[in-house]
């Protein structure tokens, strides 16, 4: 249209001339529009829908960052729930779209389980996916036989559970709580998995970590190779094949003289713990001890409010840790191995290669919820509350500054300075801006301390008690009087967990180890995840308690993760999800593993 309104008024020849070569040269080459856009692909998993917010949209000062995040979290979530498998061949569907292998032999018969058991999430197993993909690339007799030798050596404190014919056969190692609670979360299910061999890892430490280099080859062959081959099995079989010839009757395990784990206790274990990490991390890259952490990949603005979770609990992007987190200063209990061997473990590092699973401890009710001794929301005090003991590594001669728990109770009840926001705009316009003010103006809010001081040296128990002055013991009960209640992680996973969801009070959590529940339970949605640098805490505290959305939002949020881990955080939710995991499991170890598997 431009060129056409020009040639009504005079112009020149060569302007003509000009018009005349573009035209030719339309018609010769016309304008050929895009392709349309792909269709919309069905079912995104609950990682695709929810990706690392954008730093820069989520600083947006007219409303405050929680609240921000927290509106941002549940909208994922939300559209996440709405998108589940409604029917078996629904699921199947998913699977392969996800997964790019069939599914595992009887996952009909783990539908129809999951179906009986009331489980919300069908589709939600991506940790098990991602847990196990490495193994594929190893042959299923390597698995068997690595297993064998590790359930074979008494000291390597692994629990072994041999099934035979639809049930355990033998159970030995570890305490009886433990050995009745994997008989009694396997027992509905155990007609449906294979003759197999299960190593379970009596440590609350994780026990596996490859070398990068190692683990780059494993998965490639098994993303480009093994699980292909697998994939292209239009008909798989769906059955397990017989008990293979290395496996034994299940009246024992075979006794085995060497291992290959190593003992590190009370040592410092970061260089062995970050050997699986990219060697272009910054935890590889810090040979100088220099390197500094990739605190934009998952915290937000000058208080550093955790916006990916994910990120923060992966130990390759944050080096510091190597002196600030008790699990790599000096672990408890650390026997750890190099090799990919199969170990179920209830919690683990970002960095090691262990199996998680549903943890015994909750299933047995080790930590209880008592309704009767919780209250209402209005009734409880105005606190955020915690007691517990400086589990987390073991300290000796002032070591214990460089544990994570104790920097944390010392920094939060610090009295030097903390950043809170405010809001310095108007009713119409809000713009919160960070101001700096004493820690000790807002200590009636915060009620953390330990109660006990142990693992450590006898001079340094004395300093500790010394410098923290511990409250007295109570019962786990009385936490039930706070609104607030902290989290976090001890020697591994801190066991608490599920019954503070369980109660009407908030949850904060301070976590970096990785249990199973990654998919079902949420940041910002059913619980208030916290950094360990600390410079949001004392604000995220100060919001819920003194700022009306605050107000608003922390008994919604209290009663939303309550109503979640009643729903989804049941024994019935633990056994589908271990049922789910040793059917994958048991696929791994079958020697005819690429013509196995379930098709609608």
């Amino acid at each position: 249209m431009w060129i056409s309104a020009r040639l009504k008024r005079p112009t020149s020849l060569l302007a003509i001339l000009l018009f005349a070569i573009i035209s030719l040269l339309y018609l010769r080459h016309p304008y050929t529009p895009p392709p349309p856009p792909p269709a919309p692909q069905p079912g995104p998993s609950i990682s695709e829908v929810a990706p690392a917010l954008d730093p820069l949209e989520a600083l947006d000062t007219r409303s405050h960052p929680v609240d921000q995040l927290i509106r941002h979290g549940e909208a994922q979530f939300e559209q996440a729930l709405a998108k589940q498998s409604k029917n078996l061949a629904e699921a199947v569907k998913e699977y392969r779209r996800r997964y790019k292998i069939p599914p595992p032999p009887n996952f009909d018969e783990w539908f129809d389980f999951a179906q009986r058991k009331g489980v919300v999430l069908i589709d939600e197993y991506d940790t098990i996916y991602h847990n196990l993909l490495p193994f594929w690339a190893l042959p299923p007799q390597i698995l068997r036989s690595r297993v064998r030798e590790a359930i074979g050596f008494g000291a390597n404190f692994l629990t072994g559970l041999q099934i035979r014919n639809g049930e355990v056969a033998n159970i030995a190692g570890g305490p009886d709580w433990l050995k009745e609670a994997l008989t009694g979360m396997t027992k509905d299910f155990l007609a449906y998995l294979p003759d197999m061999d299960l190593p379970f890892n009596m440590h609350d430490e994780p026990r596996v970590v490859v070398p990068s280099e190692e683990l780059s080859k494993l998965v490639a062959q098994a993303k480009d190779v093994d699980m292909p081959e697998a994939y292209t099995n239009e008909r798989p079989k769906n059955a397990f094949s017989p008990r293979p010839k290395d496996v034994n009757d299940g009246k024992r395990i075979d006794e085995v003289k060497v291992t290959k784990f190593n003992v590190y206790a009370h040592q410092p274990t970061w260089t062995p713990s970050k050997l699986s990490c990219p060697l272009d991390s910054p935890a590889r890259k810090d040979l100088d001890e220099l390197q500094k952490d990739n605190i934009t990949a998952y915290a937000l603005g000058d208080l550093g409010f955790i916006y990916n979770h994910t990120a923060f609990s992966d130990i390759c992007l944050t080096p510091s840790l190597r002196e600030t987190y008790g699990f790599f200063d000096r672990p408890n209990a650390f026997n750890i191995i190099h090799d990919l061997f199969p170990v179920f473990s209830q919690s683990k590092v970002s960095s090691f290669q262990d199996i998680l699973y549903p943890s015994p401890w909750y299933w047995y009710g080790k930590v209880s919820y008592n309704e009767k001794k919780d209250m209402e929301w209005r009734l409880k005090e105005d606190r955020l509350w915690w007691r517990g003991s400086t589990t987390g590594g073991f300290s000796r001669s002032g070591g214990w500054r460089r544990q994570h728990r104790q920097q944390l109770v010392s920094r939060i009840n610090a009295g030097n300075q903390a950043k809170i926001l405010v809001d310095q705009g108007t009713e119409k316009e809000p713009n919160w801006q960070p101001r700096e003010v004493s820690r000790s103006d807002y200590k009636e809010i915060i009620d953390v301390n330990f109660s006990h001081i142990g693992q450590c040296d006898p001079e340094d128990c004395e300093a500790q008690k010394a410098f923290f002055d511990p409250a007295t013991e109570v019962d786990q009960q009385d936490a039930w009087k706070y609104k607030y209640l902290l989290d976090m992680d001890g020697n591994a996973f801190s066991g608490r967990f599920y019954a503070f969801l369980r109660s009407h009070s908030l949850v904060y959590k301070m976590s970096i180890f990785q249990e199973w529940h990654s998919e079902w339970v949420k940041p910002w949605v059913h619980y208030i995840p916290l950094s360990l640098k600390g410079g949001e805490w004392l604000e995220i505290v100060r919001y819920f308690s003194g700022e009306p959305e605050g107000k608003l939002q922390a008994p919604r949020m209290a009663e939303q993760g309550r109503m979640w881990a009643e729903k989804a955080l049941r024994n019935e939710d633990f056994e589908v999800y271990f049922f789910r995991l040793l059917l994958e499991y048991g696929r791994l170890v079958d020697d005819n593993r690429a013509t196995i598997g379930y098709a609608a």
